[in-house]
């Protein structure tokens, strides 16, 4: 039992941070119809940041605080992912917003790439460590072990979707969004302003993206421009999980594949005699996203749609 509840924590940190990452690709998804494969890269280059910040900050000579630290990380990592996803969407994403979809999806590939490689011309080939600001508080649950850390992970988490639900569904720019993911041209003739929208949609995604890469940097102390390949796809199957262009769904969708890996990687990988173990726990997500693609291509919370005449 305590094995179940350890794997269930460490199940629902990273599950949340699968879904602030998976709500940024479901957004742009439910609104234009695109698969942003770069938004994976957006929150490395959030991590990056916010790592040479900390960096910066303890390298200074005094003792800062844990919350200046991450504070400032954050502060910085947000501005910048906002500008590298803003600056996607203008230059690359919008002239193409009525091109076969396969252009869109390519140039995604290709913005991927572009960030990838110029994050690695800056920062270099390297990992960079998180400094050791955060103390270690622990707390036991039985046997099993909860960090402050992890805490704070999930309570940030789950706040941050409730506040964007509450944007989405009780302000006029979510009203805007709820719309143009309708119908574009429709609500364009009702005055809405199709570019301002799909920009908001794309720095809100870039804002989460800054956020996940501080808690994913911050949790596991490392930063590499190749973190956000893996990421991004594990974000994208959590959001096909829950039901892509479904914001709740892809909460939903994050944190069951992020109780799904962890604990594939805690039983399965015990009675295959380690074969299965936390080594192999991307073979789970992946396993998931081929079985929801077969049975429920729609995902979890996603409606079933007939195609039009």
């Amino acid at each position: 039992m305590d094995t179940f509840i350890q794997q269930i924590i460490n199940g629902l940190t990273v599950g949340s941070v699968y879904a602030l990452v998976a709500l940024g690709y479901t957004m742009v998804y439910g609104i234009i119809g695109l698969i942003n494969f770069a938004h994976g890269d957006v929150v490395m280059v959030g991590a990056m940041v916010a790592t040479s910040v900390a960096l910066a900050l303890v390298g200074a000579g005094s003792a800062p605080s844990v919350l200046l630290v991450l504070l400032m990380a954050l502060l910085a990592a947000i501005p910048v992912c906002m500008a590298v996803g803003w600056t996607a969407e203008r230059y690359a994403y919008r002239p193409l917003r009525r091109a076969p979809r396969l252009a869109a999806l390519i140039t995604a590939i290709g913005v991927s790439i572009i960030i990838q490689n110029l994050a690695m011309m800056y920062w270099g080939r390297n990992y960079l460590n998180f400094p050791h600001v955060i103390e270690p508080v622990i707390f036991q649950l039985g046997q099993a072990r909860i960090s402050l850390l992890q805490i704070g992970i999930i309570v940030s988490a789950l706040l941050i979707m409730a506040a964007l639900l509450m944007v989405v569904l009780k302000t006029k720019l979510g009203t805007a969004m709820r719309a143009t993911a309708q119908n574009r041209e429709v609500a364009g003739l009702m005055g809405v302003n199709i570019n301002t929208v799909i920009s908001a949609a794309f720095l809100i995604g870039s804002a989460l993206a800054a956020v996940a890469g501080v808690m994913i940097t911050a949790y596991y102390g490392v930063a590499q421009y190749t973190m956000g390949f893996m990421l991004g796809l594990k974000a994208f199957t959590a959001a096909v999980l829950g039901g892509i262009g479904n914001l709740p769904g892809a909460m939903l969708g994050g944190l069951l594949l992020g109780l799904i890996e962890a604990l594939g990687a805690g039983y399965i990988g015990d009675l295959t005699g380690g074969f299965f173990g936390s080594h192999y726990q991307d073979v789970f997500s992946f396993i998931v996203l081929i079985v929801v693609l077969i049975f429920r291509p729609s995902g979890l919370l996603g409606e079933r749609s007939g195609d039009r005449a």
